[in-house]
């Protein structure tokens, strides 16, 4: 039996959110861009002799609906060798921020689980059943930054600048039902593509982010603090906030004088679990 494995679990950003309809069955169509980014979770996993599978590190969340759980439970069907487990999570990802922690430690645990358990599916199969956890988990899956569409897992795999980014976590946490209920949402921006992201990227905005700012207070005023540094962007559905740095900022001085927790970050081109293997 493996001893502990630990990996990382990456969070990310929405460089834009465009809502460009709406499905009769209520699901809206949009296009993303997802930005793979250096904030981790950690998540140990090891390998036990009862059936149970046991987690730690998410108190806040019942076991049933923790999505590390569910991940388990939908690949458990698929497994060779089934076995119970110990799972632990190091929280860095803030939660409800629109850094995708949750979908991350999810794709994370169908990785891993999927050499553990000799599941032996591919990685587009993970995917497909990672869409069933949520729509950002297939990103996660494939560890590659990609233009997105459909509700999110419709992805197209693209090559984007190593960057700096400066995110801000405002102190709440944001309803994205309350978001997506109200009536003065955009849902009908035009499509686009990721050529026209390219030559005007500060053109592209979230549909979320006039909602965020007038309902939570805390995220208007981050990112009025953000704009006096370059174009804020709210990520997701929020509650996070962002911008890219250039030269010409102080740093240490914009994370120092911050209103709320503040990280400096760097993009990544792959997640480091794309070639993680388990021995």
């Amino acid at each position: 039996m493996v001893n502990v494995i630990r990996v990382p679990s990456p969070a990310k950003l929405n460089l834009f959110l465009h809502i460009t309809g709406r499905r009769e069955n209520g699901y809206h169509e949009l296009q993303s861009i997802f930005q793979l980014i250096d904030l981790y979770d950690w998540i140990d996993f090891k390998q036990t002799n009862s059936e149970n599978i046991e987690i730690d590190g998410i108190g806040s969340v019942e076991l049933e609906q923790n999505l590390i759980y569910k991940a388990a439970q939908i690949l458990k069907p698929y497994a060779t060798t089934p076995t119970g487990l110990k799972i632990s999570i190091e929280k860095h990802i803030p939660m409800g921020a629109g850094l995708g922690g949750g979908s991350s430690n999810a794709a994370t645990t169908l990785l891993i689980l999927n050499q553990l358990w000799q599941c032996g599916l591919t990685i587009e199969q993970l995917a497909a059943l990672g869409v069933q956890l949520g729509a950002d988990v297939p990103i996660f899956v494939h560890g590659q930054n990609a233009w997105a569409e459909g509700i999110g897992e419709h992805l197209t795999f693209i090559d984007l600048a190593q960057k700096k980014f400066i995110v801000l976590k405002p102190d709440c946490f944001i309803s994205t039902q309350l978001l997506f209920s109200q009536k003065t949402l955009t849902r009908n921006s035009k499509p686009s593509k990721f050529c026209a992201y390219q030559l005007t990227p500060s053109s592209f905005g979230n549909n979320f982010e006039p909602l965020a700012r007038s309902l939570y207070p805390e995220v208007d005023e981050a990112m009025q603090y953000l704009d006096q540094f370059g174009t804020a962007k709210l990520t997701g559905t929020g509650a996070c906030v962002f911008i890219e740095l250039t030269e010409n900022l102080n740093v240490n001085d914009i994370l120092e004088n911050s209103p709320c927790k503040a990280y400096l970050v760097n993009s990544l081109q792959e997640s480091p679990l794309r070639k993680f293997k388990v021995c």
